[in-house]
């Protein structure tokens, strides 16, 4: 069809733009990663770390310009530091798509040994993980957090449903308790393997503010305290 063409319906009036404008030709697996990095570096970034604007901007298109259609996962590494404290460092580690082993897990290790100044991991896995794997991160002498790469295709706190979150801290916290004579175990629970809670990193004991607000319902208020989870397969937290 001519590029200055314009489809028309039956009745002679002329369609929108054409529906295979909005078909991505690329290679779904290049879209996955760009969706997952992205989101990753957002979450970086709403964690303290210091994320570069343009990296988290940049498109899909030039992603593929750098990355391929069939990008490399070690390129894909994110390293990045706390904007409060500049010597805590955070990897970001993309698995291949094949099931992680502890071969996988031993080659990571081998590969990040001499970095001192690393106090956190994120593994990016897109297959099951042994429980070989599972206890060979549990070795690890600094704090390893495990995604799937599903889980970050959509950043969640971007949903236009999601109510506004924010933790208390040590003061507010006790106000609160002393407030509704509460002790902390008797507010209500958000477990750390809760998306939110995953998405900010939130620790046990923790009390998180919750705020709702719609044009149905009136806006109120809810209090959650930050659990450990019993079992939570890829949480990246210890039992």
């Amino acid at each position: 069809m001519d590029g200055d063409a314009m489809d028309m319906d039956l009745n002679g009036e002329a369609y929108g733009r054409c529906l295979s404008s909005f078909v991505d030709e690329g290679s779904k697996e290049s879209h996955r990663y760009y969706l997952a990095r992205r989101t990753l570096l957002e979450m970086l970034r709403d964690r303290g770390y210091a994320v570069s604007s343009s990296d988290i901007e940049l498109s899909l298109q030039d992603f593929r310009s750098i990355h391929g259609q069939n990008p490399d996962t070690d390129r894909l590494r994110i390293s990045a530091c706390l904007r409060s404290d500049p010597a805590n460092k955070v990897l970001v580690i993309f698995c291949e798509p094949t099931a992680v082993k502890v071969n996988t897990i031993r080659s990571i290790a081998s590969q990040i040994m001499n970095r001192e100044s690393l106090t956190r991991l994120i593994l990016v896995v897109q297959n099951q993980m042994t429980n070989q794997a599972q206890k060979a991160v549990d070795l690890f002498s600094f704090k390893v957090e495990i995604f799937q790469i599903t889980d970050l295709l959509v950043n969640i706190t971007k949903h236009v449903l999601k109510p506004t979150h924010r933790v208390l801290n040590d003061k507010e916290k006790q106000n609160l308790l002393k407030k509704f004579s509460l002790e902390e175990k008797q507010v209500p629970r958000m477990l750390q393997k809760d998306a939110i809670a995953r998405y900010y990193r939130w620790e046990k004991g923790q009390v998180v503010k919750v705020s709702y607000s719609d044009e149905i319902a009136e806006s109120h208020v809810a209090y959650r305290c930050v659990w450990r989870c019993v079992y939570c397969p890829f949480s990246g937290f210890s039992v």
